[in-house]
């Protein structure tokens, strides 16, 4: 189906999420002047973006101040169906996505005053009926008004968002539902959906899959089947072009890696996902040496593009040799917000470039291993513990108990890294195992064609 761009539509994008897979896909090509960006960037970053995209028209959404009562409803919401969700799959994982730690005595007083109150909410009626006590408490807001304004002036007709978990959306999707203007949002990640941090209620949710699909309907029963479309998502997209792909030459000596050895790619996860990936770099790097591997093998680290906290760099010190860094070309500005962290185009043949010419990739749990799938490379997912914990509560044993992993086919889908001394036999026998195809399939579903699917979905 050829695209029609004959309607307004207005990009919702309170921070940096979703840019690449948003913007840099070919979601939006072609229609920029039918767009209107409606952002929180800041000048620097709007003007970046703007240049990357060609959308002339932006907007700026108001600063929103959350009122006391707002954040009580939405909390009380998220923890209630945290409670509620985790009973519905019998998965106690889910839980762990409260935080129960907090600075400050007001803060841990509000807080616990939420626990106690969630003990009202274990029926799922009563949820509802708090999501239509917080719809009200949103319209009462100053800034409800002020983007109502807004969307009256300029009048879209369609509302699209880049993910569903932006608090000041919330009110944004509400104004739009009252002037009836037609909202749309994607569902952003693999494992959001158990979290209970849908933060707006919206007229259609762009999913990934069938299974994603069900996973809506299970956990948002209230959601109609009508209202769900399944368009794959444009994440792995930039795998099928290969204009993405650097040159050999140039990619090996911008990393300064050795043409004649294989390459171990080793990404990274955020500080609070996995506080101990120094130490699993250092053990990876310690049995490649051990077991004489490193005159096969190199190590390239692609840290979490958003850890710049140098954790790393001791252990790359320790092994200059064997660990060489690509590091993310993303725009960050140390102790500033979400809206300013964004991926550059050059960061999409970057990854792609990884993935092509690395081997394998090393890593605790994350979407990397659908990324090297594309390329039928092999994963390896980290699971032992440290002796010596950065943070003794953290553990791998609580990580893969996460639902957005059972939906594993069987556990042959990736390969595990049990203990350090394993790494010698899992390099031995490294191959890649074609049913990984069947959870890439089941979690993706068709992404082949979804920049076009989630467009038709939106003009529909």
């Amino acid at each position: 189906m050829s695209k029609s761009f004959n309607k307004k539509i207005m990009l919702l994008f309170p921070d940096g999420v979703g840019i690449r897979n948003y913007l840099y896909s070919n979601v939006f090509k072609g229609a920029e002047d039918e767009l209107v960006l409606f952002h929180a960037f800041d000048d620097k970053t709007e003007q970046g973006v703007r240049e990357i995209t060609n959308i002339q028209n932006s907007l700026i959404i108001p600063k929103y101040s959350e009122s006391l009562k707002e954040k009580f409803l939405r909390e009380l919401i998220c923890l209630s169906r945290l409670k509620y969700n985790a009973k519905l799959v019998k998965n106690p994982s889910i839980l762990t996505n409260w935080k129960t730690h907090h600075k400050g005595l007001f803060k841990t007083l509000f807080y616990k005053f939420i626990e106690f109150a969630s003990y009202g909410f274990s029926r799922y009626e009563r949820i509802l009926k708090l999501e239509k006590r917080y719809q009200k408490a949103i319209r009462d807001s100053v800034f409800y008004k002020e983007v109502r304004e807004i969307l009256l002036v300029n009048a879209p007709e369609k509302l699209f968002c880049s993910h569903q978990r932006g608090v000041q959306c919330a009110p944004v999707f509400a104004a739009a539902k009252d002037l009836g203007i037609e909202t749309i949002t994607v569902i952003y990640s693999w494992d959001n959906l158990p979290k209970a941090r849908m933060a707006l209620q919206a007229d259609k949710y762009l999913v990934w899959s069938d299974c994603m699909k069900e996973e809506l309907k299970l956990y948002y029963p209230e959601i109609a089947s009508s209202q769900i479309f399944i368009t794959g998502t444009p994440q792995f997209e930039c795998y099928q072009h290969s204009e993405n792909i650097i040159p050999k030459e140039a990619f090996y000596t911008r990393y300064n890696l050795d043409l004649d050895k294989k390459i171990i790619c080793y990404s990274g996860d955020d500080v609070l996902t996995c506080p101990d990936d120094p130490q699993y770099l250092n053990d990876l790097a310690d049995e490649l040496i051990k077991n004489n591997l490193d005159n096969e093998y190199q190590i390239l680290l692609r840290r979490c593009p958003v850890d710049i906290s140098g954790r790393f760099e001791t252990i790359i010190s320790q092994y200059p040799n064997l660990i060489k860094q690509a590091p993310p070309l993303w725009n960050f500005e140390p102790n500033s917000s979400w809206t300013t962290i964004y991926p550059l185009p050059e960061d999409v043949t970057l990854l792609v470039s990884t993935v092509y010419y690395s081997d394998v990739v090393v890593n605790l749990g994350s979407t990397m291993a659908f990324d090297f799938g594309m390329f039928d490379k092999p994963c390896i997912y980290i699971n032992y513990d440290q002796e010596e914990k950065v943070n003794p509560d953290w553990s791998v044993k609580t990580i893969y108990q996460f639902q957005h992993f059972k939906s594993m086919p069987n556990n042959n889908v990736i390969l595990w890294w049990q203990q350090k001394e394993e790494m010698n036999q899992l390099l031995s026998d490294l191959k890649w195992n074609s049913s990984t195809n069947i959870w890439i399939e089941k979690v993706l579903g068709d992404y082949n064609f979804s920049s076009n699917k989630i467009i038709n979905s939106i003009i529909d």
